[in-house]
């Protein structure tokens, strides 16, 4: 059976930051690690924003509604905070799928073959947007 990386040359453009890397160096929707890695902060610090949502509207809703007991504060306290973390990693997985899947900059991505020279930065080729990740 043929691996997909024996489909690809030896080397191919990251459809992220439009550099061109070794085949072993990609992952399969050819992405390089550095655009891996700056998906997976991106996916964190959004996860987090929405793990503290969701931990401040819990906290208001037992504060509020639930309204506990002095001797039960803990407890609740414990309870928000494991519903932040829980909420801010699901979020984060979330985000990074989401970012995976949709592979926004793939429509901008120029194979090296018509890439212009070093040096010719005018006018973008075929009236399409140049992207830069740097």
């Amino acid at each position: 059976m043929m691996s997909w990386r024996e489909r690809y040359p030896a080397e191919v453009t990251c459809v992220r930051c439009l550099e061109v890397w070794e085949s072993q160096e990609l992952d399969r929707l050819l992405w390089c690690e550095r655009c891996r890695a700056l998906a997976r902060n991106r996916a964190a610090g959004k996860g987090w924003w929405v793990g503290g949502g969701v931990a401040a509207a819990l906290a208001a809703y037992i504060w509020f509604v639930v309204q506990p007991s002095d001797r039960i504060v803990g407890g609740w306290i414990g309870v928000t905070v494991a519903a932040f973390y829980l909420a801010a990693r699901m979020a984060r997985e979330i985000f990074y799928g989401v970012e995976r899947v949709r592979n926004a900059p793939a429509v901008e991505a120029l194979p090296p073959s018509e890439r212009p020279p070093e040096g010719e930065d005018d006018e973008p080729p075929d009236d399409r947007p140049r992207v830069s990740f740097r």
